[in-house]
């Protein structure tokens, strides 16, 4: 009989613990949304510089306008404190492409409701029990909003490295690792593992509730695939082969010319890349960085393989066979360290295939979390007993054929907001996304 999930260390912790970790979360997530909006200057704040993206300033608005709906009027009961602007910033009233036009909060005035806000939601955090409602509950609330503006953190990084100009962001390189000779891959045995949670107290809604998944053994790479092995399939002539595309892959590939990963060019016989105003040359070992799903699912076609599925992915994540449990992270129940993935924007790009090797899984799976997020084979689809919470708008509208799942955060994630059974989801034509991927294969039968 599988054995259950893992309960999470802080789900039955007194108030003040709580108390302690939704202010440290509110707190890292603001910090870094000063960092990202103060880098520029204001042209750059209000401009658009992608139609697949909003300014900086709605995201600005944006998430003070979240902050007050949420823990302000939801948990707090408070009238509203601006409730002219709630349509300018609700994110199903306005596709992206149209928000330049709105009448937007200038970046100032937004900086100072994004700081009457807070300091309003902070009175909150301080008179909470976190008991009375769902909304409530191990500071669910707060951690929901913790978890949205890391969330748009990582949008408005996306955004950064969409700008064209100077380098405005620096961060240190991650710590060099030695070359990784490791195997290619794992075996991960087959059987019944418990899938999802029930017990993480600031798990979104599509991540529960736990529920037993039998998955026949299959093997996985040890890492995410490395830009050298993606450049073999680009010098193999891959995105000329139509044998390696799904059907509606190649017609994309051929309608916008895509030859290469997003922000790459060519340069003579070398690969040149744009990272964040800066051009340098595509380094071999680490993950691939900037690639939709339909250039994950044809690389691994070419390479005799293909794209795990998503109970896959987390199996390989966070069961392990020796207790049986599924656990929180594939280290352990653990809170990330520095030492576990590289998350946080501490870095601005992948570690080296092979880093963190005390993040790996019992069975040596390495960066499952952080550096890359990985596309699976799987549509985002609810799990059995699925039920919308706090909001329809935040999964349920999303399910369906048209969204594949990514699992495991990149570098641009913040670990609020990142977990074994995180999920995310986006259009598989997406690129300027920080996605990546690895590849499986089925194993024999016996393999149990």
């Amino acid at each position: 009989m599988t054995a259950p999930e893992t309960r999470a260390p802080t789900h039955d912790a007194d108030p003040e613990i709580l108390r302690e970790r939704a202010l440290a979360a509110l707190i890292t997530a603001r910090a870094r949304t000063a960092l990202l909006t103060s880098a520029v200057d204001e042209p750059d704040l209000t401009a658009q510089h992608s139609p697949l993206m909003s300014p900086l300033v709605w995201d600005l608005a944006h998430i003070g306008n979240q902050e007050e709906l949420w823990l302000l009027r939801n948990v707090a009961g408070r009238e509203a404190m601006r409730p002219e602007i709630d349509g300018l910033y609700d994110a199903f009233e306005h596709p992206r492409s149209e928000r330049p036009s709105l009448p937007l909060l200038p970046p100032e005035e937004a900086r100072r409701y994004l700081a009457e806000v807070r300091g309003r939601a902070l009175d909150v955090l301080e008179g909470s029990d976190f008991h009375g409602t769902r909304l409530t509950e191990a500071g669910f609330a707060f951690g929901m909003i913790a978890q949205h503006e890391q969330q748009h953190d990582e949008t408005m990084l996306i955004t950064h490295q969409l700008r064209r100009g100077p380098a405005v962001l620096s961060a240190p390189d991650p710590s060099p690792a030695p070359l990784f000779t490791g195997p290619d891959e794992v075996l991960v045995p087959g059987g019944e593992f418990m899938m999802g949670t029930s017990t993480e107290p600031w798990a979104l809604d599509n991540e529960r509730p736990a529920h037993r998944r039998v998955v026949p053994p299959f093997h996985i790479d040890t890492t995410p695939v490395t830009n050298g092995a993606y450049q073999a399939f680009i010098d193999d002539g891959g995105y000329e082969d139509e044998r390696w595309w799904t059907a509606r892959g190649w017609d994309h590939i051929r309608a916008h010319g895509i030859t290469a990963p997003l922000f790459w060019r060519r340069d003579g016989r070398q690969w040149l890349r744009r990272r964040f105003g800066v051009t340098e040359v595509v380094p071999a070992d680490e993950p691939v960085l900037h690639v939709c799903w339909y250039e994950a699912d044809a690389y691994a076609r070419w390479a005799g393989r293909r794209l795990p599925t998503e109970a896959e992915w987390e199996k390989a994540a966070r069961h392990d066979p020796v207790t049986g449990r599924s656990t929180r992270y594939p280290w352990g129940d653990a809170d990330p360290t520095p030492d576990h993935a590289n998350l946080g924007q501490r870095h601005l790009r992948p570690a080296p295939a092979g880093s963190y090797p005390e993040g790996a899984s019992p069975l040596g799976v390495r960066q499952l979390i952080g550096d890359v997020w990985e596309w699976t084979s799987s549509d985002f689809l609810p799990y059995p007993g699925f039920a919308a919470f706090p909001y329809k708008e935040y999964s349920e509208v999303f399910f369906g054929p048209e969204y594949k799942v990514l699992r495991g955060g990149s570098f641009a994630v913040d670990q609020v907001a990142c977990r074994g059974t995180f999920r995310n989801w986006d259009y598989p034509i997406r690129r300027q996304i920080f996605s990546g991927f690895r590849t499986a294969r089925d194993a024999s039968p016996e393999a149990v």
